[in-house]
């Protein structure tokens, strides 16, 4: 099995330099980014990792254009996060399914395809494929009520990729669901992550998760958010959840949470 490695000659997909965010309300200033710095390589699984309200999805929302930082810079692929937007750099997969009742499964995903001009045989050609990286084969005419909600979130997932963008944004998408088909979709998305070599960002509350999955590991302080710490896996690319039997997996999972109690002293 093969060390994940990204080619170093290579510019960051995704390239912080003292970020800060601010965000003005009626009850005064609140400071969810403070001077982060932070370089995500092509093909890298990156999960970031912290407490409720560290920012970790604000930064999320920040590569994806979804919100404007007050300081520092930021670019994807180059790029300033809103023209990545414009080129379809990136899909999102949000913390809910987000899917529409009255479409199936196959118009839900083809949606952006259908907002984006391709034609309808493009369209039925892509759905199939992401529709089979997901698992979901034979489930297109089916309507979300009709799915679990770890099917559900697979579909979310396939439309997000169905555009086929290099990078993939993640928000906790697994948090709401049970123990045992967490794992199993910690499986699948491994799986695909290695069959698409997509540079994919994952916000999650999860130690266990974020070691699983991750070539990198953020993790982050109570607001304002600060990096405490960037862990690079030493675990091999190629996993199975008996990895976390392993005393590197435990010995990766105790700097997370060294590094979890060491942002509070910012506090």
């Amino acid at each position: 099995m093969s060390e994940p490695t990204v080619p170093q000659s290579q510019p960051p997909v995704i390239k912080a330099s003292n970020l800060d965010l601010t965000f003005q309300t009626n009850d005064g200033p609140v400071h969810a980014l403070k001077g982060v710095n932070l370089d995500i390589g092509k093909g890298e699984f990156v999960s970031f990792i912290g407490p409720s309200g560290c920012g970790k999805t604000t930064f999320l929302r920040c590569i994806a254009a979804l919100e404007q930082p007050t300081g520092g810079t930021l670019t994807v692929n180059g790029m300033t996060p809103d023209d990545a937007r414009k080129a379809r750099a990136y899909g999102y997969v949000f913390q809910a399914a987000g899917l529409y009742p009255w479409r199936t499964i196959g118009g839900n995903i083809r949606l952006p395809l259908e907002i984006m001009g391709f034609s309808k045989e493009e369209q039925a050609k892509r759905v199939k494929k992401t529709l089979e990286l997901v698992d979901l084969a034979g489930f297109e005419k089916k309507f979300p009520w009709q799915l679990s909600g770890g099917m559900q979130q697979r579909a979310s997932i396939a439309r997000a990729l169905a555009f086929d963008a290099e990078i993939l944004l993640m928000d906790e998408p697994f948090g709401a669901l049970d123990e045992i088909v967490r794992d199993h979709l910690n499986e699948q998305l491994l799986a695909l992550w290695s069959r698409t070599g997509k540079t994919i960002g994952f916000v999650t509350h999860s130690i266990p998760e974020a070691v699983f999955l991750s070539t990198k590991i953020v993790v982050m302080s109570p607001r304002p958010g600060r990096i405490t710490d960037v862990i690079d896996s030493r675990l091999p690319r190629d996993r199975t959840l008996d990895i976390r039997d392993t005393q590197d997996f435990m010995d990766i999972a105790h700097r997370v949470r060294e590094g979890l109690r060491a942002g509070h002293a910012y506090d």
